[in-house]
């Protein structure tokens, strides 16, 4: 039996001497590597490091090193930023430390044992406080544990007292523990925020003192918000959230997360498990996804709060913008921001798109305008928000595809009653349809615009608008009908049919009349002809007028297109001395 106890303690001795000449030659490797980089033998620094990589060192180990000498970790950062040959290795080793600091700060076990510290002696209460600190938000879910456990009442004075010297970084967990049912311990919670004194907490403090089970809490919620701003007092808790997620939207920086890692946290109170839960979120979008959640609890407090609505409609799209993969706590299945856009109705959306424009953010502006014209009529595209009609002024405003999704906006509700800007719509269209914006915008977004605008245009004319004069865009249409697309040749040809000028009528027989083009072209825009005849009469030159009588009296055109230009013929209405004189010309009597 003694036998087998020295061997396994033989074996324990091993193990320790390993790891102890581990760290050992991770510390000459170290020590090595600051060397040659101080002294610019950079080839003999960067095997160094590679060493230190390849020997996989305990991360906790290394970040102690950097702490040992701060002066090394400094150079370490220095290389990394400015030295190419170095950069890799030296990114791989601030990984390793990095996890280091994760480690020591999240360990669970290194967690509990300080919370157990604090009621020892006054040296280990201070350290254990120190270290309580520095883990920060991840120490804050163990804490409010331990002062739940019935069984820990002697503690519980140490650990409540712990908990209000904690800082800004245990704010966010300790708001999210608020929907906790335990009301002595949602208490002490109460009292560590007061504590603290972040006005981050302003909100959710207001929203327990507005919903309060007791009213030993209400007026406890009341004390504390008072230690932090006594005014809040006048404020709802819907309100102060709005306010919050509006901080959050602006990136304030009292609200920013932990520096020192490239992750952030969002918290959340887990009903079934009855504590704290965490989900790691990229930075990118962290402010944006916690303005959201600050608009939610604002629609919580009270669901009449429009405004939070288009706040967090604009938030979603700015975290959007970010092209990052929506967070995990999102689900399967979440619908993206336009989706929640177009079923928000316009009310919330000129609010949002009236921030947008303010911000001058592009992103946002455009989906906003989308949205509403995917989603509106008439009345509420005009509509006006404060002194302003939002989707009016994006008309002007200083982004091409914003400008060109307005007008196609306001076209398509075939507007009834002038407004200021409405000769801005058919600008803005006829911009569109010669797509010269197809540089800024790219060819194939450029088309996509342009077919829209056509679609628009013909909507207009068919509803003899009257606010949106399309007469105007004659010149344009007259550019496009000439241009080498057949496609847009045939869409200008049907919208300049409305058109009452002989320019107009003019253009279109001349594409027909052409041999230049397809036979589909041709009769495609024969139908625009005909159409054009009907509702403007003749307006065309006796030259033009001798071509289409020429082509329908030969027996050597296209039977299709001859049948094409005798339509738009008859359509013309002209005397009868033509008609005659066709028919006689193939009597055979």
């Amino acid at each position: 039996m003694s036998i087998k106890i020295c061997k396994i303690c033989l074996l324990a001795a091993m193990l320790s001497f390993t790891s102890l000449l581990s760290a050992a030659t991770t510390k000459e490797n170290w020590n090595d590597f600051l060397h040659y980089t101080a002294i610019g033998r950079y080839e003999l620094a960067k095997s160094k490091a590679e060493a230190i990589i390849e020997s996989e060192p305990d991360p906790v180990e290394m970040l102690e090193l950097t702490q040992e000498n701060p002066r090394g970790y400094s150079i370490l950062l220095r290389v990394y930023n400015s030295n190419e040959q170095l950069k890799d290795a030296a990114s791989s080793i601030i990984d390793i430390i990095e996890e280091g600091r994760y480690i020591k700060r999240t360990d669970p076990e290194i967690i509990r044992q300080e919370i157990k510290r604090l009621s020892t002696t006054i040296r280990g209460r201070i350290k254990a406080e120190k270290r309580l600190r520095n883990s920060g938000e991840f120490a804050v879910p163990y804490m409010l544990d331990a002062i739940g456990d019935e069984s820990r009442k002697d503690e519980m004075p140490y650990i409540t007292a712990a908990l209000g010297k904690m800082g800004r970084d245990a704010v966010r967990p300790l708001c999210a523990a608020l929907q906790m049912k335990d009301v002595a311990v949602k208490s002490e919670a109460v009292r560590a925020l007061g504590s603290i004194g972040y006005s981050e907490a302003l909100p959710y403090l207001k929203h327990v003192y507005e919903t309060a089970e007791t009213e030993e809490l209400k007026k406890l919620a009341a004390k504390n918000l008072q230690k932090i701003k006594g005014s809040s007092l006048q404020v709802s808790a819907s309100d102060l959230f709005f306010a919050l997620g509006e901080d959050y939207y602006y990136h304030k920086d009292s609200l920013k997360p932990n520096a020192e890692f490239d992750f952030a946290n969002v918290w959340f109170w887990d009903k079934t498990q009855k504590r704290l839960s965490r989900e790691k979120v990229e930075r990118g979008y962290f402010f944006e996804l916690m303005c959201m959640r600050s608009c939610e609890w604002s629609l919580k407090a009270d669901p009449e709060t429009g405004e939070a609505i288009a706040l967090w409609l604009d938030g979603f799209f700015k975290a959007q913008q970010t092209e990052i993969a929506m967070p995990e706590y999102f689900g399967d299945g979440h619908a993206d921001a336009m989706t929640y856009a177009v079923t928000a109705g316009p009310e919330y959306l000129h609010q949002a798109l009236s921030r947008a424009i303010k911000d001058k953010n592009n992103y946002i502006t455009l989906n906003l305008v989308e949205a509403l014209a995917a989603s509106s009529g008439e009345a509420s595209l005009l509509e006006s928000f404060g002194t302003s009609q939002p989707l009016v002024d994006a008309l002007e405003y200083d982004n091409t595809a914003v400008q060109l999704s307005a007008a196609i906006a306001l076209g398509g509700a075939n507007p009834t009653r002038d407004f200021v800007g409405s000769s801005l719509i058919i600008e803005r269209l006829s911009t569109a349809i010669m797509q010269e914006s197809a540089e800024e915008l790219g060819e194939d977004k450029a088309a996509e615009y342009a077919d829209r605008a056509f679609d628009v245009l013909d909507q207009l004319c068919s509803a003899r608008n009257k606010i949106v004069d399309v007469s105007k865009a004659q010149k344009p249409l007259i550019r496009v009908i000439r241009s080498d697309s057949d496609k847009y040749r045939i869409e200008a040809a049907q919208v300049l049919a409305y058109l009452k000028t002989a320019e107009a009528q003019k253009s279109i027989a001349n594409v027909a009349l052409s041999e230049d083009f397809d036979k589909s072209v041709r009769m495609s825009v024969f139908d625009s002809l005909i159409n054009s005849a009907k509702l403007n009469g003749s307006k065309l030159t006796d030259e033009q007028i001798d071509k289409l009588y020429s082509m329908t009296a030969s027996r050597a055109v296209d039977p299709e297109l001859r049948e094409s230009s005798a339509s738009a013929y008859g359509s013309l209405n002209l005397p009868s001395e033509k008609v005659k004189t066709l028919i006689l010309d193939q009597a055979r009597s």
